[in-house]
């Protein structure tokens, strides 16, 4: 059984973190279980100091750092993969190693938007622990900042990439490869899913296939 004074211990805990993910350094006395109203981030920008400070979950503890997303602020074409790769970790970039080239080209090859005019995020902000997958608590700890970005960016096109960012961001557990290459309408943007880079490198067979999806993400932007 948990004592009160655990449970209290963690309350303040929580507390402690959320101030610092938000700036503050110092703050005065509180009342454990008193709530509190917190200044929400008003830029993306102060979005991505709060993501870069997050500490809401146990990959905190082990990130190299949080990748908070990378482009376009206006963008009309917003990307979302799901786990920071280790490659990605290693080098602190997003388009990096076989997988991140074989994006690039995606984009400014078939789709012709330099990757500059885009927004690439992830929906876990950090690298997973080695090769684990995150767990429930890790992505329900980053999901709010990926909606956020979404609000904030309010692209015309949102593209998936992988059936973890699919299922994820949508909820849909079980329907991706019936949806992958379709338009669908997502809170005022059309999503379009496709196979992950990663993926397309382990199944050439596939390129054929997503080079259609990519000439119907260029249709709609």
């Amino acid at each position: 059984m948990v004592s009160l004074k655990s449970y209290q211990n963690l309350s303040l805990l929580q507390n402690l973190y959320r101030l610092r993910a938000i700036g503050f350094e110092y703050i005065d006395h509180f009342n454990i279980n008193e709530t509190r109203e917190y200044e929400k981030p008003r830029t993306l920008l102060e979005l991505s100091s709060t993501i870069s400070s997050c500490h809401l979950c146990d990959l905190s503890k082990s990130r190299r750092q949080s990748m908070s997303g990378y482009g376009n602020e206006n963008a009309n074409l917003f990307l979302v993969d799901y786990t920071v790769s280790q490659a990605q970790d290693s080098a602190n970039e997003y388009y990096c190693a076989r997988s991140g080239e074989t994006l690039k080209n995606m984009i400014e090859k078939v789709i012709g938007v330099h990757v500059d005019d885009v927004y690439l995020t992830h929906a876990i902000k950090c690298k997973p622990l080695q090769s684990n997958r995150p767990s429930p608590s890790e992505w329900n700890s980053c999901k709010s900042y990926l909606f956020s970005q979404l609000d904030f960016v309010k692209p015309k096109v949102i593209v998936t990439l992988g059936e973890d960012a699919y299922s994820h961001l949508t909820g849909d557990m079980d329907n991706f490869e019936n949806v992958r290459g379709h338009v669908i309408d997502f809170n005022g943007s059309k999503l379009i899913p496709i196979y992950h880079p990663q993926f397309l490198l382990r199944n050439p067979e596939l390129k054929k296939i997503t080079l259609n999806d990519l000439k119907t993400i260029k249709s709609c932007l």
